[in-house]
């Protein structure tokens, strides 16, 4: 049975930096499949950055050039580093396996003086 639990998420000023991580257990033999995506209070959940199954990476616009997707394949964990936050990048930000369709259970992140 594979799981996904993030951690990492937490209250920062605008501006601050977080690293969210996000572990993988059971019969995960790929990270290529792998994702973050975040829900806002009232908004629907999107697509923040992910891996392609050729290994490369993808990033919303809305986030290009500040997070940076990387993972430790033999941690089996996936890593999203958020810098120069800003209040709009409050949500739930949640980890994704789309071979397994598997969510993990959300970490809340939290941009505000």
């Amino acid at each position: 049975q594979v799981q996904l639990v993030e951690s990492g998420g937490g209250l920062v000023q605008p501006g601050g930096s977080l690293r969210l991580s996000c572990a993988a257990s059971g019969n995960i033999f790929s990270l290529n499949t792998m994702g973050w995506y975040r829900q806002a209070p009232g908004k629907q959940r999107e697509l923040v950055a992910g891996f392609t199954s050729g290994g490369s990476t993808n990033y919303a616009e809305f986030v290009k050039g500040r997070f940076t997707i990387s993972r430790d394949n033999a941690k089996k964990t996936v890593f999203l580093q958020m810098n120069s936050l800003k209040p709009e990048d409050t949500a739930v930000y949640y980890c994704y396996d789309r071979l397994f369709a598997i969510w993990g259970q959300g970490t809340q992140v939290t941009v505000s003086s």
